[in-house]
C-alpha cells in the first residue's frame, strides 16, 4: 500500500489545541468491526460497552519535561533541546536545534543547577549531552523543562499535568499516550466495579511518533526503535484473560504495540524488557489484542495505518470521513474511538 492511501482531508480547526474538562468528557466514537455499524457516547460512558472478564491494558510512562532551553557558555547563545532517551545515568540523546550553534565540546548552562556538554553529534544530527547537576538531574530538569506538546499544538499548557495521564508512573517518555488522557481515577474504579481488570505496561514514548512516513511504499518505511517492559503480573493477568475468553483491550498504539511485540518476539506473553521497532500495518495479523481505545491520528501517519490493519482500510477511511463531517475533535487532546 501507498503512503497516500492514508490521506484525508481534515480542517486545520478540528485539531484540539486544549484539552477538554472534566477528562472523561470527550466524545467517544464507538465502532464496531464486526457488523460495521458506528455510534457515538461520551467517553465517561465507556463503561457501558466493557464486561466482566475484560482487561484493560494501559502505558504507565510518564512524559519529561524535555524541552529545555540552554545558554552556550562561550558566546551566550540560546539552543532548544528536547531529550529524546537515556543512554546512561546523565547522558541524554537529545534533539537540537540550531544544531549549527551546538557542535562537541560546546557547554550549555540550563539554570543554576543544570549544565550539560555536547560530547557527540550523531549521523542524524541528533546530539549525545553529558548533564550535570548539584541536585538530582529529574528534580532540576522538572523546574526549567517544558513539555514537549506535538507541533500542531500552538498553545501553551498551563497545567503540565494534563499532559500525563492520572496513571503515569515511569518517567521517560517525550509524548503522552494520549489515548490514555481521557481516564481520571474514579472512572477506572468504576471499570474494575465491573469485573474489569487492570494491568499495566509500560512503553516510552519517542519522538519518532511524530515523524512523517517519507516513502511512498509503507513497506519501505523504517520505525523507531522504543523501549518497552511487561512485569510479570501483567503476563498472567493478559494470558488468563485470553484463556477465559475475556477480551484484551488496549489503551492507546503504544500499549497495542507493546503486547503484539511481545507476542511476536516469543509466541506469548511473558515478563520481559525490550526495545521494539514492530511496524503495524494493514496485512497484520494481531496476536494478542481484541480491542482499541485510541485516539485520532495524523493523516498518512503509522498510527492511522496501524488502525487500519485492526479494523480494515475501507473501514477506517469512513469512519475518519464521518469523524470530520462530525466535527471531531482531532489528535492528541481530541476526541476517542473505542473499535471492537
Amino acid at each position: 500500500m501507498n503512503k497516500s492511501d492514508f490521506f484525508y482531508n481534515l480542517p486545520e480547526s478540528l485539531i484540539a489545541q486544549t484539552p477538554i474538562e472534566p477528562r472523561d468528557a470527550s466524545r467517544l466514537m464507538l465502532i464496531n468491526k464486526k457488523d460495521g455499524t458506528v455510534n457515538e457516547a461520551i467517553f465517561r460512558n465507556i463503561k457501558d460497552y466493557l464486561k466482566n472478564g475484560d482487561l484493560l491494558v494501559l502505558n504507565d510512562t510518564r512524559v519529561l519535561p524535555a524541552r529545555i532551553f540552554g545558554k552556550r557558555v562561550d558566546t551566550g547563545a540560546i539552543v532548544e533541546f528536547v531529550l529524546l532517551k537515556q543512554i546512561k545515568n546523565n547522558v541524554w540523546e537529545c534533539i537540537a536545534g540550531p544544531g549549527k550553534k551546538a557542535k562537541e565540546n560546546h557547554q550549555f548552562i540550563f539554570s543554576d543547577q543544570l549544565s550539560a556538554t555536547v560530547v557527540k553529534v550523531l549521523n542524524d544530527g541528533n546530539r549525545i549531552l553529558e548533564f550535570k547537576s548539584d541536585v538530582n538531574f529529574f528534580e532540576a530538569l522538572d523546574k526549567v523543562g517544558e513539555m514537549p506538546l506535538p507541533h500542531y499544538i500552538k498553545r501553551e499548557l498551563s497545567d503540565k499535568e494534563r499532559y500525563q495521564t492520572v496513571y503515569s508512573k515511569e518517567l521517560g517518555s517525550a509524548a503522552a499516550p494520549t489515548a490514555g488522557l481521557h481516564f481520571t481515577n474514579e472512572l477506572l474504579d468504576e471499570i474494575k466495579s465491573l469485573g474489569v481488570d487492570i494491568a499495566y505496561v509500560t512503553l516510552h514514548v519517542g519522538l519518532g511518533t511524530f515523524r512523517p512516513v517519507k516513502v511512498e511504499n509503507i513497506t519501505e518505511h523504517h520505525m523507531h526503535s522504543e523501549h518497552y517492559s511487561i512485569s510479570k503480573e501483567t503476563a498472567e493477568k493478559i494470558n488468563n484473560t485470553k484463556k477465559n475468553g475475556g477480551r484484551v483491550i488496549c489503551v492507546g498504539t503504544t500499549s497495542c504495540r507493546t503486547v503484539e511485540s511481545a507476542a511476536q518476539k516469543y509466541g506469548e506473553i511473558k515478563e520481559c524488557s525490550d526495545d521494539t521497532s514492530i511496524f503495524i500495518y494493514p496485512g497484520y495479523e494481531f496476536k494478542c489484542m481484541d480491542a482499541l481505545i485510541t485516539n485520532f491520528h495524523l493523516p498518512e501517519s503509522t498510527l492511522i495505518m496501524l488502525v487500519s490493519a485492526f479494523a480494515g482500510y475501507e473501514f477506517t477511511m469512513q469512519f475518519y470521513k464521518k469523524a470530520v463531517d462530525d466535527k471531531y475533535r482531532f489528535f492528541s487532546f481530541g476526541d476517542a474511538m473505542f473499535i471492537y
